[in-house]
C-alpha cells in the first residue's frame, strides 16, 4: 500500500495545543478534513491544514495517486526543543518561561475500493 507523508518540524507552537486539532481529523477524508480545519478556530489548525495539502500533493505529484481517494491514515505531533526565556519577578527573581516547539507528521493513502 502506497503512503505519502509530510513533516512540519520545529513550529513555534505547544504540542498539547496541536494535539487537539489533530484530533479531529485522523481517519478522515482528505477533503473532510481540510474541510474541518478551515472552520476550526485554533491556530494550530492553519499548520496542520497546511501539512496535510502538502501530504495531498507529495502523494499525487510523487506517486502519481488520486487525490479524490485520499484519507489521513496517521497523523501525529511530537514535541520538538523548547526555547527557554527568563522573566524578571520580585526581589530580583527570575520565572523560566518555555516556548514549546512541535513536529507535526501526516500520513495519507488511497483508500481501498470496496
Amino acid at each position: 500500500m502506497m503512503e505519502a507523508r509530510a513533516q512540519a518540524r520545529f513550529v513555534r507552537i505547544a504540542p498539547r495545543k496541536a494535539r487537539a486539532v489533530v484530533d479531529l481529523i485522523r481517519k478522515k477524508d482528505l477533503d473532510e478534513a481540510l474541510g474541518i480545519l478551515r472552520y476550526t478556530p485554533n491556530r494550530a489548525a492553519r499548520v496542520v491544514a497546511k501539512v496535510v495539502q502538502s501530504a495531498a500533493a507529495n502523494a499525487e505529484n510523487n506517486l502519481e495517486l488520486n487525490r479524490g481517494g485520499l484519507y489521513v491514515d496517521r497523523i501525529f505531533v511530537d514535541e520538538g526543543p523548547t526555547y527557554k526565556r527568563v522573566q524578571p519577578r520580585a526581589r530580583g527573581r527570575r520565572f523560566m518561561i518555555r516556548k514549546r516547539t512541535s513536529h507535526i507528521t501526516v500520513i495519507v493513502k488511497e483508500r481501498k475500493e470496496v
